[in-house]
């Protein structure tokens, strides 16, 4: 077996580029960090091309990765390519899994999370992650949303990263407008909106609207959804975080659909 590749190898040294975005963008390439990610990667066709590995990590992980490249690195070299604090002993190197938005759309989802300007990495990585467990069909990042290859963003969805398609669209009112004319209800999670949530009706096919963490949804692009949705705040609390807004709306949609039809 060969020796471990050390920090300062050329291989490593190219890896740990990716950790700036315009690299990851230049090569459609990004890092999957431990082994809940690297298990969800390598069960996407052609999206591993490596994994970084220290020899204890390939021996305990032996049955997942069988069918993976493997190379072999130090402690320190794969701590250098981990945005972990306790780095597991495992990364891949892996390339883009987003689709078009026509792409998504064309599948005929009857759910789907589309995230204007999402600034916080763990806001978006938590999105994915929950409409994920929720059944949802898709997840579009759009406008000036984090990168969906950012490693925080990528720790936070825990692997659902690779479980359902993403899309990453740069307007987020094509985003809207494709999703209306695939035939899909579009709902603005908007806490001054004039419909409550659990008097809605979620039955059909459905794209949730979020918006970013600090202002919400701008007022044009609110504009165009099909209604605008409060979750009722029966507490002293101003408003919910995002990740938990979204997680609310998500699962009610799922649940509606599922009893197959009225109210959530």
């Amino acid at each position: 077996m060969s020796e471990p590749l050390t920090v300062g190898n050329t291989r490593v040294k190219e890896a740990r580029k990716l950790s700036r975005r315009s690299v990851r963008t230049e090569r459609r390439l990004f890092l999957a960090d431990g082994p809940k990610a690297v298990e969800g990667a390598l069960g996407v066709d052609s999206c591993v091309v490596e994994v970084f590995a220290t020899p204890a990590a390939a021996r305990d992980h032996a049955a997942l990765l069988a069918s993976a490249t493997i190379t072999l690195v130090d402690e320190r070299a794969l701590a250098s390519l981990s945005d972990s604090v306790s780095p597991a002993g495992l990364v891949a190197l892996c390339r883009h899994v987003d689709a078009p938005l026509e792409h998504v759309v064309r599948a005929s989802p009857r759910l789907l999370a589309i995230c204007a300007d999402v600034r916080d990495p763990g806001n978006a990585g938590t999105v994915i992650r929950t409409a994920d467990a929720a059944g949802a069909d898709a997840v579009v990042l759009a406008g000036q949303s984090v990168d969906a290859y950012n490693p925080k963003t990528v720790r936070a969805t825990v692997g659902s990263l690779f479980h359902l398609p993403l899309a990453v669209e740069a307007d987020p009112a094509v985003a809207v407008r494709a999703a209306q004319a695939r035939g899909l209800t579009v709902l603005a999670a908007d806490g001054a909106g004039e419909v409550d949530l659990f008097e809605a009706d979620l039955s059909g096919p459905t794209a949730w609207l979020f918006g970013n963490e600090a202002w919400g949804l701008p007022e044009e692009l609110a504009a165009l959804a099909d209604h605008r949705v409060a979750i009722p705040i029966h507490g002293r609390a101003e408003s919910l975080n995002l990740s938990t807004a979204a997680a609310v709306c998500l699962y009610a949609s799922a649940r509606a659909q599922r009893a197959g039809g009225g109210p959530a």
